[in-house]
């Protein structure tokens, strides 16, 4: 089937959108706000723990198709990017609390014409969750999961890691007869699997040129291949899953394909449903980039001020030709920006989107001698 062309008809307002806008914006600041009480200045709303910040870079294929040759992707060209590997809560936790993984991707160097709010910029965002639908359907739903985010966070500690405990048993023996549950996932009950061996998915449309899609970013090289369902101990410590990014960048890098799957029925494939998850067998990922790291410093201090201090990851950062789609992400544009302003003011760190990332970090290669992208 041809790829659906976008217009303007596929998306609609709902009902009292600007009112939810606004809660939107003031939970994810309650969260902040709660989090700088407990001791923790600036933090993000969402994701606000960091497991690994990567540089690397990112190789669009040549001689693509002119309906993959969109945006980004027009034409072959390698760009440098930063690659934040984190967990959901907007508190930071032990590891042993079990979260859905994200993955935000910053590519720069990216030229043409802009979203608005990014003009000035010359960055390009992916914000990823590895899952391949948002948690939510809409907007409303959206806010009420995000506010029983807030009320959760500065909770008893012990009790989240208990909770978590009982919910990974529950996923467990769920998946045991083929299902996934996603709310029980977002409360604790993420499968407690290495990060670098995930496949991460936008979850939610953006345009692709004329076209609509959903991105994915799977590992391909045998060293991320190697860890896919790989278990780490999080029993013990505070930052067991940190330790096991540390550990393997420091002796590899690895390879991910960044694939696209374009609508090609808005039926089973909508853009206002951002819980559905799009038929694969109508319409299967196709690769249409490279992402490449070589070993590294997987996450140090410096690293972290630079990036979790001195970044936002925002699907609103980017190039017009790949603007986010669907009441969630039109709510998300104002309710990351008074997040970021919160961020830069009570971090003591501003927030800045990079226009380079030459001299980003000092740290060298934890190993010339493994300083390539396979084992």
């Amino acid at each position: 089937m041809d790829p659906v062309i976008y217009t303007p008809d596929m998306e609609h307002s709902i009902d009292d959108e600007a009112e939810i806008n606004a809660h939107l914006a003031d939970t994810l600041l309650k969260i902040s706000k709660q989090t700088e009480a407990d001791g923790f200045h600036g933090l993000r709303s969402v994701h606000a723990k960091s497991h690994a910040l990567l540089v690397g870079e990112l190789e669009v294929a040549s001689d693509l198709p002119p309906h993959l040759a969109q945006g980004l992707f027009g034409h072959a060209k390698t760009y440098p990017v930063v690659m934040r590997f984190s967990t959901t809560p907007g508190d930071i936790l032990p590891d042993s609390v079990s979260t859905p993984r994200g993955l935000a991707i910053k590519v720069v160097g990216v030229e043409g014409a802009r979203l608005p709010g990014s003009e000035p910029d010359v960055t390009q965002d992916f914000v990823m969750v590895n899952g391949p639908a948002f948690q939510t359907s809409n907007a409303k739903s959206f806010l009420n999961s995000l506010k029983l985010l807030a009320a959760t966070t500065d909770k008893a500690e012990g009790a989240k890691v208990a909770l978590s405990a009982v919910m990974r048993g529950t996923e467990k023996v769920i998946e045991t007869f083929g299902g996934k549950s996603t709310l029980v996932r977002g409360l604790g009950g993420e499968p407690a699997s290495h990060p670098a061996g995930e496949t991460y998915y936008t979850g939610v449309p953006i345009l692709y040129g004329r076209y609509i899609a959903k991105l994915q970013v799977a590992p391909v090289s045998e060293n991320l291949t190697m860890l896919a369902d790989q278990a780490i101990d999080i029993t013990h410590g505070q930052t067991p899953i940190r330790d096991a990014m540390i550990e393997h960048f420091a002796l590899y890098g690895g390879e991910w394909e960044v694939r696209v799957q374009l609508c090609t029925d808005l039926d089973t494939m909508p853009v206002e449903d951002a819980a559905k998850v799009w038929p694969e067998d109508q319409s299967p990922y196709v690769t249409v980039a490279r992402l490449r790291v070589k070993s590294q410093t997987a996450w140090s201090e410096e690293r972290s001020q630079a990036v979790d201090h001195g970044m936002s990851f925002s699907p609103w950062h980017g190039l017009a030709a790949h603007r986010p789609l669907g009441s969630i992400m039109r709510l998300r544009k104002s309710a990351y920006e008074a997040s970021v302003q919160f961020r830069s003011v009570h971090s003591g760190h501003p927030v800045v989107e990079p226009r380079s990332f030459d001299g980003l970090f000092t740290d060298e290669p934890a190993s010339e001698l493994t300083d390539v992208y396979y084992p």
